[in-house]
């Protein structure tokens, strides 16, 4: 498939990975439109992007909202055949902690946002893509959601996280062989450490000893090598039902 072509969602779009590929979609000449929860920097997002570029704020955890959301891109940009899934919360804390046991209702939210919000994502736009017109490989469309290298290898405080993003990767399979029989393709990326709005946040030497934890290149991760790996899948179409590290060949330690 080709990104000028593309009629893209991306999910957690007003920053970070998301915006990046974003960015990326539409410099190749594709549509975009964009869901997060946060309005104003969702309306700065959109406004960046230009006419190909929409924003619906949204929030990923309700099926309601999702349904809604993906009906309304459709119409902004007469369909969709893409779907990029960044929406994504830490929600770090450990299972024993000073305070006592994690609340259970943290470890649902995470798994909420992270892997049901993914789930009730790729339901919605596959429901789409499938009356899509088939390209000369009969392939439909294509939906690349993001897991995390601690879906491989979690730290102490990250079970929550992990457990979703194994979720997020572990569902990319079953889904792809379910959807080949409509053409459509099933992906996920798994992050290790990126250069996010989180990580900026962050003390500039906890920045350089994440970044020197990478064995090559020792530095972290750009949004923009995220977004060209998106593009890359998008326009490969032997990629399907795998995850794909993206990472400088970390694995992470236990804390």
């Amino acid at each position: 498939m080709q990104i000028s072509k593309a009629q893209a969602i991306v999910t957690g779009g007003a920053s970070g990975l998301g915006l990046a590929t974003a960015k990326k979609i539409v410099a190749e000449g594709g549509q975009v439109t964009l869901l997060d929860i946060n309005q104003e920097q969702g309306d700065a997002a959109a406004n960046e992007l230009g006419a190909a570029g929409a924003f619906i704020a949204t929030d990923v955890s309700s099926e309601e909202a999702v349904n809604n959301a993906v009906t309304k891109a459709a119409e902004t940009m007469g369909g969709v055949n893409m779907l990029v899934n960044c929406a994504g919360i830490l929600g770090a804390g450990r299972v024993l902690g000073r305070d006592g046991p994690m609340p259970g209702d943290l470890f649902i939210k995470v798994i909420q946002v992270n892997l049901i919000g993914s789930f009730l994502m790729a339901k919605a736009v596959a429901n789409l893509m499938q009356h899509n017109e088939p390209d000369e490989e009969g392939e439909r469309g294509v939906i690349i959601s993001t897991a995390s290298v601690a879906a491989f290898e979690g730290q102490i405080g990250q079970a929550a996280y992990s457990a979703s993003k194994a979720g997020v990767a572990g569902m990319a399979l079953p889904i792809a062989r379910e959807f080949s029989r409509i053409g459509v393709r099933v992906m996920t990326i798994a992050p290790g450490i990126f250069m996010t709005p989180m990580m900026e946040g962050m003390p500039e030497k906890v920045q350089e000893s994440l970044a020197a934890q990478v064995p090559f290149p020792s530095r972290l991760g750009r949004p923009e090598e995220f977004a060209d790996l998106v593009v890359c899948i998008y326009g490969n179409t032997m990629l399907n039902g795998e995850t794909i590290r993206l990472d400088g060949a970390i694995r992470m330690q236990a804390k």
